[in-house]
Order: structure tokens, then sequence, then C-alpha cells
């Protein structure tokens, strides 16, 4: 359903690529992360096919497994471990089932796994099973891949009137208001004054926000945000180096080796960075709170100090230094 859950699952594809090398891999997804299947080395295709998230929705269950049945699938993966996951696999009679015990989905799933509340971390769970049942975890997954040629980001940039320069690309946005570092209207304009072009991404949920840092940077801001995330995608190839909250935006950059820097307060990046590492985390240590990492999505205690204490001219300089160490500054 998230984006960053969807690059992230990129490991998954890998794995099984590495355990059969001659089977295809399909990806189901929703119309939202559609566009990222396009970038994903080792994948054959997505199954786009969207789901309400407060219904059973019979009808959408009993005609996603019809489109399974005709594929002839011999194993299906059902990640989430939702009751309602596992049941168009098991409509579309897909020999082999795999996946987690929980949410009474016996007689749905029929190859079992047990252990997941003893992984930590997402990507720890599902890449456990594309493995032999019982294998132990590697000391390192491969991390997620996003590919884009060279040339659509050259027609993305003409397209869109934009130079050949490096530029900054911003990510205001993410799931849960405390993930979003509010300075970035002045980030923007911090960086506008040292002669960098910055670019604003995010959906429509971004536009207001989008506009705010426009207005602190002025012409030297422009407002990429929009309904496609395939131009987020492209946003974030072309760019030089991505500032972003805890989100999609910034699993997408890292998956696609841009120089990415990851703002987090109330989650941990051990749990929530990308497996593909990023060139600067930013934490605040300007106090200690105990509240630090909350993981929820409002924050009730410490005022949002967690995000506050970090600095636009901290994170500016970061970013100056990132580009000069690719080349790009």
């Amino acid at each position: 359903m998230w984006i960053g859950d969807f690059v992230r699952n990129h490991t998954v594809v890998r794995v099984l690529k590495e355990r059969w090398p001659n089977r295809p891999v399909d990806l189901l997804t929703t119309s939202l992360c559609a566009p990222l299947v396009d970038y994903m080395p080792g994948v054959r295709a997505g199954i786009v096919w969207d789901m309400p998230r407060s219904r059973l929705a019979v009808a959408r269950q009993f005609g996603l497994a019809g489109l399974l049945r005709k594929q002839n699938y011999g194993t299906a993966l059902v990640l989430p471990r939702t009751w309602k996951a596992a049941i168009a696999p098991a409509l579309a009679g897909i020999p082999e089932r795999i996946g987690f015990v929980g949410e009474f989905r016996f007689g749905l799933l029929n190859r079992w796994r047990w252990g997941e509340k003893k992984l930590p971390r997402f990507i720890d769970k599902n890449a456990a099973l594309a493995q032999p049942d019982g294998a132990p975890l590697p000391a390192e997954w491969p991390v997620p891949q996003l590919r884009v040629p060279a040339e659509e980001i050259a027609r993305w940039r003409e397209a869109n009137g934009l130079g050949a320069g490096a530029a900054v690309a911003l990510a205001p946005g993410s799931v849960g208001v405390s993930k979003r570092w509010t300075s970035y209207p002045e980030a923007a304009r911090l960086l506008v004054e040292r002669g960098l072009e910055v670019w604003v991404v995010g959906g429509p949920a971004e536009k207001e926000l989008a506009q705010e840092i426009v207005a602190a940077g002025g012409p030297g801001v422009r407002d990429l945000t929009g309904s496609d995330l395939r131009n987020g995608i492209l946003a974030m190839a072309a760019a030089g180096v991505a500032i972003s909250n805890d989100s999609g935006l910034m699993h997408i950059a890292a998956a696609l080796g841009t120089p990415t820097m990851g703002i987090f307060g109330p989650t941990s990046p051990y749990l929530w960075a990308p497996l593909n590492g990023l060139a600067a985390t930013l934490v605040q240590d300007k106090e200690k709170l105990s509240c630090q990492p909350c993981q929820s999505t409002v924050c009730k205690v410490n005022d949002h100090r967690c995000m506050r204490n970090i600095a636009a001219s901290e994170v500016v300089g970061i970013a100056e230094r990132v580009l000069g160490e690719a080349g790009s500054g």
C-alpha cells in the first residue's frame, strides 16, 4: 500500500531471482505504486489492482483471483499478514501460498512460516519469506534498485524546462505529521542564496506546502509536485542530492543511487532507513528526549522538538558537502 514499503520489497524480488533465476516474478501493485515496476530490474510485470482498505470487497477479490488464475502462477508470497491479502491467491488455486501465521489465515495459506515477531525489521520479515523455510538470515540483504534510463531523464528535464545542472530535491511530505520537518521553506531560501536550484517533489497533498516553500525561496525554487508518481521518480533520478523526511520518496531516491539525506524524528533510522544507505542521516542531538523514537504519527509530548531541533543551516551545510563529494557542487 505504501510507496516506501513497495520500494523496499524490491529486495524480496532480488532474493527470489537469486534463488530461482529462471522463474519470472510479477508484483501485485496499487495504481499509485505501479510506475515503480517499470524501473525495477528482475520484475516481469506489475498487476495493477486496487482494493478498498475498509471493506472486504468480495467482487474485487474474485476478479483478482480470476486474473491470477489465468497466469498459472506456481508460488505466491503473501507479504502482508492480513486475512484479506491471502484471499485472492487461495481463490486462484495457486499451488504454493507462503506467508506468516496471522489473522486466522488457516486454509488460505498452505506454506506457513513462524517467528515473525522475532524479526525486528520490515525487510527481515518480508525477505525471509523468499528464502527456503528455516534458512538463516544473511548478514546483509541485497539492496533495492531502481534504474531509470538517462534518455528518459533528459526528456523529462526538457519537458519541464529544467537545465542540466545539479539540483537539490526537497521531499517535505510523509505519512504522519510528526515525521515532517518544518524548516523546508528556510532551507530552500538558504540553498537558493548559495546559487543552487531547488525542486519540491511530492504528491497532491504537498501542493500547499510546496507553494509555501516556493514563496520563501523565490524564482530559484520549482514546484514539481503532482499526482503521477513517475514524475517524482524522474525528479529524484535527475537531482544531485535529495533531502527527505522518512517517506516513500526517501526510499525512491536511495534506490536510484541519488545521494540522499534522511531527516528522522519520531522514527528509528535502524528500522526505517533505506537498506541502500544514506549520504547523511539527520537526527537531532541537541537534547536527550526520552520519547524519541516514539513511532507516533502525531507529537503529543515534546512540542515536536525531535524535528524542530534540526536547524535549516545545518541541513543546508551538509547538502553542500554531499554535493561536493558527489562532484555536483
